[in-house]
């Protein structure tokens, strides 16, 4: 259920109804803790910190994709972490913090050893390449 209401609010966030779209991940939030079944709570938590940061609250954003890369870490999820690497690193390079950002970001993508032409790695290596410069 919560993999279905995260669909429905990224619908409100094309739609530009951000503060629906929180609210519809808060319900999955609150849902994968009365169930425990926390397979996508990760990715749950880098959405609503993407919302917030296009809401300009960059420093809850933050707060939610560390939250999002520990429980993809503690979970052995690398996709998830990923993305949330990504983001992460994405709020620290417009930081001016471009050397935490590559630090950050370099071990996960130097996990992958294959899939490196899918849209997530395409856009790690993009950022990578771009913090390296």
């Amino acid at each position: 259920m919560p993999h279905y209401i995260a669909l429905l609010a990224e619908a409100g966030e094309i739609a530009g109804q951000f503060e629906e779209a929180v609210g519809r991940l808060d319900d999955a939030l609150q849902i994968v803790d009365r169930t425990g079944k926390r397979w996508f709570a990760a990715e749950l938590n880098r959405h609503k910190g993407e919302l917030l940061l296009r809401q300009g609250y960059s420093e809850a954003a933050e707060q939610l994709y560390c939250k999002a890369l520990r429980i993809a870490e503690e979970q052995e999820a690398k996709l998830w972490e990923l993305r949330a690497a990504v983001s992460l690193a994405r709020l620290r390079r417009d930081q001016g913090r471009r050397a935490e950002a590559r630090e950050l970001l370099a071990p996960v993508y130097g996990w992958f050893t294959e899939g490196f032409d899918t849209a997530d790695l395409k856009e790690a290596k993009a950022l990578l390449d771009e913090l390296n410069r």
